[in-house]
């Protein structure tokens, strides 16, 4: 029987059992949220001992070589002994200076950290919340701004997402974990067409990248596809209109499902981008929001042409709670 030492405890993990479920069927609160392995807010330390090799896979080079690894994707062997600490050592201190409605659903929260945080524009960090209740978010903000910031989709029953919406308040502190995630413009090949496609609070990434493509001189096309169910879904509309106007190589398309206008369009999202975009041989793209419809739509544009290098995808995965296995707080990776 495996078993892990986490602080003074040992603790055994039964056959096939994860590090994260163990700790947490045993009573040991470890952040977390999505436990598929792509949030990374479970991430641990090795201390002594040997990790399985699924354990580190889509982690930097850097966390590896520092022991580092996904507990939720750990599993040892039956003989295995690990001794782990915790990951408070990446975590950054910071402060909410602004909780803004951008629609019935979905609230912009922005946070000033204690030391500067390195990111790109569409990556994702962790918010841990000082009782370690954890959840991933993807960033909307570009590095040069003065603050980084979430769009928080609001679910009923959200722990992270209720407690945002209703008790935070400017000035309260939690901390930061990461940035996380390939999701994010690189430059060079200025001319390339570009295709963005998300859908809900999938915007938040997109919307920092479509702004980091534009300042870095990207002149070719960009096609920013926005879906949802209704129109109550969009948000950001004006302001992504009035970015189209001010640089005419981007084209702002939002969508839904049901209650399409003159000004909104009504169908399915691989439905609206195969009618502009039929044929994206050579093109780059970035796909974010709800995990299946995006796997799907990655599929579909591969299919089209569109090389599977230059696709870049950001499957939003429902956070699980540790006592039920039913989703209770989207937004995590």
């Amino acid at each position: 029987m495996a078993k892990v030492k986490h602080e003074s405890g040992w603790y055994p993990l039964e056959s096939g059992e994860s590090v994260l479920d163990a700790l947490l069927r045993q009573g040991v609160s470890i952040p977390n949220a999505c436990r598929a392995g792509a949030c990374q807010s479970c991430l641990m330390r090795a201390v002594s001992g040997t990790l399985p090799e699924a354990a580190q896979v889509g982690l930097k080079d850097t966390l590896r070589a520092q022991g580092y690894f996904l507990a939720c994707a750990c599993r040892p062997p039956e003989d295995a002994v690990l001794e782990v600490t915790g990951a408070e050592a990446l975590r950054v201190p910071a402060r909410i200076t602004a909780l803004t409605p951008l629609s019935e659903s979905v609230l912009s929260v922005r946070l000033v950290t204690d030391t500067p945080l390195a990111y790109r524009a569409g990556q994702y960090i962790s918010l841990v919340r000082a009782d370690g209740l954890t959840r991933s978010y993807s960033l909307a903000s570009l590095p040069r701004e003065d603050a980084l910031e979430l769009h928080v989709r609001l679910h009923p029953g959200g722990a992270m997402s209720g407690w945002l919406a209703q008790e935070a308040r400017p000035g309260d502190r939690l901390q930061v974990q990461g940035p996380a995630g390939s999701c994010f413009y690189v430059p060079g090949r200025p001319e390339q067409p570009l295709l963005l496609a998300g859908t809900g609070t999938g915007l938040a990434p997109l919307h920092g990248i479509v702004r980091d493509a534009l300042e870095a001189g990207h002149s070719g096309p960009i096609w920013l596809f926005h879906g949802a169910r209704t129109p109550a879904g969009l948000y950001l509309t004006q302001e992504l209109r009035a970015l189209a106007e001010r640089h005419p190589q981007l084209h702002y398309r939002p969508g839904v499902l049901e209650g399409g206008s003159r000004d909104v369009a009504e169908g399915a999202l691989e439905v609206l981008i195969r009618a502009e975009c039929p044929k994206p041989v050579g093109w780059r793209a970035w796909l974010c929001g709800d995990g299946p419809l995006v796997l799907s739509l990655r599929k579909k544009l591969f299919l089209a042409g569109l090389s599977l290098k230059e696709l870049h995808v950001d499957a939003f995965l429902p956070s699980v709670p540790p006592a039920q296995r039913r989703t209770s707080d989207a937004g995590a990776r």
